[in-house]
């Protein structure tokens, strides 16, 4: 008799938590419901609300979600703040690292940004939005020999895509390798024909 009690009670505990887990499942997905809805119409206030009102700090989705609407929002100082969770929920994300880069360049924090991107990098090698982006920076910077490295892989991965040739070109120029320069800006032109920056950097190759 007394097992039979245990199981009972073990039973209503077993489906009173699937109820729960089912109430909770609803809100959260009227809670986002909302939020979309509300991110469409241009609300962002209404829609960082929608999630808030329900908001837990271990929950990956919401502070994903959240950092997007403040950054959309032009509220950067908390978007990073929720990226940054997101980062520590889940440190492999690359798409949490790339969301904190917006707010952090809306803001020309770049040493941040630089740090996400090359931890992206050591995680994923061939990434080459990451790989291009990093170039950028550095020639940005006027640190030409480290922006060719990235370029250079950019090309290595996509020898016929006109950002990383463009780019490529323009470093070797900047590194006073005329030979590869010209050779680089000429294969620009064969995807661009017209390209003014392509055929700027050509004429200053004497």
């Amino acid at each position: 008799m007394e097992l039979l009690k245990k199981l009972v009670a073990v039973s209503f505990m077993v489906v009173s938590m699937s109820v729960l887990a089912q109430t909770s499942q609803e809100k959260l997905l009227e809670a986002f419901n909302n939020s979309y809805t509300n991110e469409k119409n241009g609300n962002y206030s209404k829609a960082i609300k929608d999630l808030k009102d329900i908001y837990d700090e271990n929950s990956y989705e919401l502070n994903l979600r959240l950092g997007w609407l403040n950054y959309s929002a032009g509220n950067f100082t908390e978007s990073m703040t929720y990226y940054q969770k997101s980062i520590q929920l889940q440190p492999m994300s690359e798409e949490a690292k790339m969301g904190y880069v917006l707010p952090a360049s809306s803001v020309g924090n770049w040493n941040s940004v630089l740090k996400q991107y090359l931890e992206i990098l050591t995680l994923n090698p061939y990434n080459t939005t990451v790989l291009y982006r990093v170039g950028l920076i550095y020639y940005g910077k006027e640190q030409y020999s480290q922006a060719l490295s990235y370029f250079e892989k950019v090309v290595n991965l996509y020898p016929f895509s006109y950002d990383g040739l463009l780019m490529y070109a323009w470093t070797n120029f900047k590194l006073t390798k005329y030979k590869e320069a010209k050779v680089l800006f000429n294969k620009v032109l064969l995807l661009s024909p017209s390209d003014t920056s392509a055929k700027e950097g050509l004429s200053l190759i004497k």
